[in-house]
This record gives C-alpha cells, sequence and structure tokens, in this order.
C-alpha cells in the first residue's frame, strides 16, 4: 500500500456516491429499536420505487439524538427523521419525489446539532461504520501515511505536546507528556493499549466512537505505536459491547487486508499489530494496572504505583495506555496541525469533549463541545433542560469517581480544572442531569452501592470502608442515623479517598462529598436526635442513661 492506492481508493469511493444518500444509524441504541428492519424496508422501497440508480440507503454510526431514535436522514432535504418504524420506509421514500411524509422531522439547526463541535465524531453518522473505503474517503489513514513518511517519532511526540491535547479517560493527564516517557525508555518491546472498558453508568461515548468509526481508534493507535516504538497493540473492551467488538474485529481484518496494519506499513519499516481483548465487565479494569493484569490473563486487581505503565507495564514492557476517545482524537490532530487542535478550548483544557448526556433531561444523546463550554448551555440549551417543565437541580459528571455539581453552578465552564475546583471531575464523559424531584442522599447511595459491588477487594480501605459508608448512607436514609453517623461518614470518605490502593477506592467517596457540600440539608433532614449529645462529649449523661436502661 502507497499513498496512490490509498487516494484511489477515495477517488472510486466518492465517485461512487449517488445523488440522493439515506442514512440511517445503525448504533446499538437505535438497533436495539429496530433500526435494522428500517433501512432493510428503505432498500426494498427505493428498489420497488424504481431510484435504485439514484438513492443509496446507507447504513451509518450514531446520529446522536439518541432519545429520538430509530434515527433516519436524507442529506438532499437536510432533515432528520424521528422515531422512524419500519412501516415508516415507504412514507420516507415518496418525499424524495415530493411527497408528503407523517413521520416526525427533526431539525438540524437545533442548539443539540448547532452547538456541536465534531472532531472525535466528525464521521459518525456519515460513513458506513462497517467499510473502510468509506473511512479512506473521509482523509483515513492520511495522517498515518503522513508521520510515516515524514516525521520522526520524536516529531510526533513533539507534536502532541504541542497540541495540548489531555488523556479523555478522566484523569486528563498530558498525552504528548505520557507518550514522551514511554518513547524515551529503553526495551526491545513495547506495547499500546486502548481502553475501550467504559464502565460509568450512564455513559457510551467510547461505545459509539467504535460503532461508529472505528478505523480512526486503529490509526491513532497506530501512530501512537510508531511515536513510542512499539509494535504490538491491544483493545481492551468489555464483553458488553457486542457490536463494537463486531466492528473493531471487521476494521481489524481489513486494515490488514489493505496493508495498513501488519508489517512494513506504507512500505516502511514500521510493524504493528492490533489484537482484541474483551473484559467480563469489572468496573475496577479501567484502572491501567487492573486493565494490564486482565490482558495477561490474571484476575483484574491495581498494582501499585511506581513503577508506572510507562516503565513497566504489560509483561513487564513499557506501554502506553490511552482510552478511545484520546486515540480517535489523533489522526485530526496530525492532519489539521497541533496549533489548529490547541486554538479550540482553554488554556490549560484543549480541544473538544465528548459527553453522553442521560438522566432527567429532554434531549439524551451523544455531543462533542469545546472545552470550556457553560454546563447550562450544554444541560439547558442543547439538552432542552428537565422533561415537562421540572427544574434542574444538579448534574453529575465523572461516573461513580465524579462529583454532583448543584443548579446554581451550571455557569461553569467545562474543564478539567473547574470541574475539580467544585469537587467533580471530568471523568471519561458521562453527564447524568437531577431534576428537582430526586433526593441527592438517594444519588450518593446508589453510587457507593455501586462502588461497593466493583471493588475488587484487595485493600482494606476500599473493601470494609466503601461497604461502612454504604451502611452509613443507608441508615442516614432510613431515618436511624444521627449527627455522629454524619461524622463518622465523613471521616471514612477521607480515609477512604486518602489511603486506598488504586482510582476506585480514591474516588468513591466524590459523589457523597458533594452532595453533602452543596445539600447537607438534605442529610441532615433525615437525622434523629443524639441521645448522647455532640460526639466525644457528655460522658456522665451516657453513663446515666446507660444506668437507667434508658
Amino acid at each position: 500500500m502507497v499513498i496512490d492506492d490509498l487516494n484511489a481508493i477515495a477517488e472510486k469511493e466518492q465517485a461512487a456516491r449517488k445523488k440522493t444518500v439515506i442514512r440511517c444509524c445503525m448504533a446499538a441504541g437505535c438497533m436495539s429499536s429496530n433500526s435494522e428492519t428500517v433501512k432493510k424496508n428503505l432498500e426494498q422501497a427505493v428498489k420497488d420505487a424504481g431510484l435504485g440508480d439514484e438513492v443509496e440507503v446507507r447504513g451509518v454510526g450514531c446520529m446522536k439524538l439518541c432519545c429520538e431514535g430509530p434515527l433516519v436522514s436524507v442529506d438532499t432535504q437536510d432533515a432528520l427523521y424521528e422515531k422512524v418504524t419500519p412501516e415508516d420506509a415507504l412514507e420516507l421514500v415518496k418525499t424524495l419525489k415530493g411527497g408528503q411524509t407523517k413521520v416526525k422531522r427533526g431539525d438540524f439547526n437545533h442548539p443539540f446539532f448547532k452547538k456541536q463541535l465534531s472532531i472525535v465524531l466528525t464521521n459518525s453518522g456519515q460513513i458506513d461504520p462497517e467499510r473502510i473505503e468509506a473511512y479512506i474517503a473521509a482523509d483515513g489513514y492520511q495522517a498515518l501515511h503522513h508521520v510515516l513518511r515524514e516525521m520522526t517519532p520524536k516529531e510526533v511526540v513533539e507534536a502532541m505536546v504541542k497540541s495540548g491535547l489531555r488523556g479523555r479517560g478522566g484523569a486528563g493527564f498530558p498525552t504528548g507528556l505520557k507518550w514522551g516517557t514511554v518513547a524515551k525508555t529503553q526495551s526491545a518491546q513495547k506495547c499500546v493499549i486502548c481502553n475501550a472498558d467504559e464502565g460509568d453508568p450512564g455513559a457510551f461515548m467510547d461505545r459509539s466512537v467504535l460503532e461508529s468509526d472505528p478505523h480512526s481508534v486503529l490509526e491513532g493507535m497506530a501512530v501512537a505505536a510508531y511515536a513510542v516504538g512499539a509494535n504490538q497493540g491491544f483493545i481492551y473492551c468489555r464483553a458488553e459491547y457486542p457490536l463494537a467488538i463486531k466492528r473493531l474485529q471487521n476494521a481489524i481484518k481489513q486494515a490488514k487486508t489493505l496493508g495498513l496494519l501488519g508489517s512494513g506499513i506504507f512500505e516502511s519499516p514500521f510493524n504493528f499489530n492490533i489484537d482484541i481483548r474483551i473484559g467480563a465487565g469489572a468496573f475496577v479494569c479501567g484502572e491501567e494496572t487492573a486493565l494490564m493484569a486482565s490482558v495477561e490473563g490474571k484476575r483484574g486487581t491495581p498494582r501499585p504505583r511506581p513503577p508506572f505503565p510507562a516503565e513497566s507495564g504489560l509483561w513487564g514492557c513499557p506501554t502506553l495506555i490511552n482510552n478511545v476517545e484520546t486515540f480517535a482524537n489523533v489522526p485530526p490532530i496530525l492532519r489539521k496541525g497541533a496549533d489548529w487542535f490547541a486554538s479550540i478550548g482553554t488554556e490549560k483544557s484543549k480541544g473538544t469533549k465528548v459527553f453522553a448526556l442521560a438522566g432527567k433531561i429532554t434531549n439524551t444523546g451523544l455531543i462533542e463541545v469545546p472545552m470550556g463550554t457553560p454546563l447550562r448551555q450544554i444541560v439547558e440549551e442543547m439538552g432542552g433542560g428537565a422533561p415537562d417543565g421540572g427544574k434542574i437541580k444538579a448534574v453529575q459528571t465523572g461516573g461513580p469517581s465524579g462529583g454532583c455539581i448543584p443548579a446554581e453552578a451550571l455557569d461553569t465552564p467545562v474543564d478539567y480544572d473547574s470541574l475539580t475546583k467544585l469537587g467533580s471531575i471530568m471523568g471519561s464523559g458521562g453527564m447524568i442531569v437531577m431534576d428537582d424531584t430526586t433526593r441527592m442522599v438517594d444519588v450518593a447511595r446508589y453510587f457507593m452501592e455501586f462502588c461497593v459491588d466493583e471493588s475488587c477487594g484487595k485493600c482494606v480501605p476500599c473493601r470494609a470502608g466503601t461497604a461502612q459508608m454504604l451502611h452509613l448512607l443507608e441508615k442516614i436514609l432510613n431515618r436511624q442515623a444521627t449527627a455522629r453517623d454524619l461524622a463518622k461518614l465523613e471521616e471514612l470518605c477521607d480515609m477512604a479517598k486518602n489511603t486506598s490502593l488504586c482510582g476506585l477506592g480514591q474516588t468513591a467517596p466524590n459523589p457523597t462529598l458533594s452532595t453533602l457540600r452543596y445539600f447537607r440539608k438534605e442529610y441532615e433532614e433525615l437525622l434523629q436526635p443524639d441521645p448522647f449529645g455532640p460526639r466525644g462529649n457528655d460522658e456522665a449523661k451516657k453513663t446515666e442513661l446507660t444506668a437507667t436502661g434508658k
């Protein structure tokens, strides 16, 4: 494979494009609502109408407005049809000849779409994710060719540093710095891992990218491997994502067939292979050392650091680990330039961020916005606010590791530092909205219960601490707790946060701490009077009450 071959594939694909394209969402959400049958019926209706030479029915990835699926768009009409049923197919095809239809029609000028800036999701809802030719026609693998033929590994690392890209998996560690550390570590064998173990409740960003544009992740991994000197890659994907796994397997096979993965890529000395490892759904395996243990065939439990994976990772080899969205950002950065990417976002948080909007909000789905976009714009303008005239009470970001942000802080810009100041984190991109019917103590209990179930049990602060915190939260909800119990809950949160082995235990208290910080009154209203008075005082009264049997 050389650049002329790549360009020839792109030209052939563009030449084959028909006058009108009907796009049908074939991501997991819409497929669960029977979009596969919708697509088949559309194809049959086009054929029956004698429009086969003019109209293409194309299965595409996520079209973002998931609450209105199945979604179908017609490019010549600039129309988005919502909640399309298989029976609607004939009606939609009639509109191609000027007919009318009763199928619900959306508006691409809606703030949900107009206020987005797509980098990672550029191809989502546009190309067929099961055809490598479609990706190549959208400038796919041009970045990989460019770095292999015109850049040294050091120059690639420098470009990533200059771009300001930070890891999109949650911690926000500078990507270029991580790549540079792995590149400098001397070893005959190095590995690149894509963390696709997306486990936050309500999060589906990485799944959508893998289902909609798998080749962007493969290309990003290949570029990273060249930069750090690796020749083997792994994608660790949770088993609950069968469609994402299927499309990844198909994409890897296609890339190998065209010589875009394997040996001598683009007739260079660079060799790189990618294999898939399927996780069993353990949340703790999102932590990088637990993930590596699972890839090695061991129980997925974290280990102390240092050594860090960049020095001693998978099977003791220097290992680069980034998540799906981070790798998907790499090809456009190298195609359009580090300065272009760095011009988007804020001073310390560059580029865009993909979020999964869910919860008590009118428009649920996938959005991509520049870093620094105010929460209010996301929740009230793009998300449409709370349904049925409700009032937004809080927004939870970062999943079980994040915190709850009150409505009065909705003007906060969404970037790493601003969210940290509020007691939350960016996380991988889950954003759950709560209205005024939500009890915040219930929210804290839910996420703590999740952490108890998902704790690997290796360290006592997490194993025992989360269980005790859950017990106290349930005691508060049952109106059996006192102010002493609330003080004990805060002590346990501090203990787990500062002494747990890995990020699961260290961040498990965050939902509780943030709800205590902003909604403490809801906790206090559930407390009972303490017969012994303030904690640690009035021992004489305690003795007296015990002696009298009260």
